[in-house]
């Protein structure tokens, strides 16, 4: 691990300790756009369809996706850099397995899940480092597995830093990409494209939302 990824993954990982309890609250279980449960159970039946191999809910936060996978049949399992994220999601779903980990370098074997989920959580990995998680992806997806991603969108790429949320001091960056941008680095891994969504903002949402669904050929 280079001294920039460690970095990056050091200001994640305590910010998201830091604002876990106050995160949790703001985004409760079953606060679903319908078209996002949508999107999520369309994967979920696709993965299913090829086996029984489980899923990885890469950046899982309180748990409240990982439990949704389950519910709708999907043996699936959460992945947290935050170790607060993961101590709050073993205690609201004590039956579903969780732990620490980040997705720049997976402590999996290659070639043993039918699926990954990332859902906001890649809008946190830079730019220069989104290559070698996508190459995580596909080292660890079986042949025929899928991995769909959701992610806030602008019309051009571009940084936010947060220096506060939820009333708490942090040192957080998201970074705004575009459909094609990230589309564009996962066939680059290997990844093959299925199918990409943009849906507007809804509610207090300040930036739309994409959503790219990829398979591992």
């Amino acid at each position: 691990m280079t001294d920039a990824t460690e970095r990056f993954l050091q200001t994640t990982r305590s910010s998201y300790d830091t604002i876990a309890k106050d995160y949790a609250a703001q985004f409760p279980a079953g606060d679903w756009h319908p078209l996002d449960r949508t999107l999520i159970s369309t994967f979920a039946e696709l993965v299913g369809r090829a086996g029984t191999a489980p899923v990885a809910d890469l950046g899982s936060g309180p748990g409240h996706v990982t439990a949704l996978l389950d519910e709708l049949g999907v043996p699936a399992f959460g992945v947290d850099l935050s170790p607060a994220m993961v101590t709050l999601a073993r205690e609201t779903y004590p039956r579903l397995r969780f732990h620490i980990g980040s997705m720049t370098a997976l402590d999996l074997p290659d070639a043993t899940l039918g699926g990954i989920l990332a859902l906001y959580s890649t809008i946190h990995v830079p730019d220069d480092h989104l290559p070698a998680v996508f190459a995580e992806f596909h080292r660890t997806l079986l042949p025929g597995g899928h991995a769909l991603l959701a992610f806030q969108t602008t019309p051009e790429p571009g940084r936010l830093h947060l220096p506060e949320r939820f009333g708490h001091t942090i040192d957080l960056d998201y970074y705004w990409r575009t459909p094609d941008q990230v589309t564009g680095l996962l066939t680059e891994a290997g990844l093959e494209l299925v199918a990409t969504v943009r849906r507007e903002t809804s509610g207090e949402e300040k930036w739309p939302r994409a959503f790219v669904l990829v398979r591992k050929p």
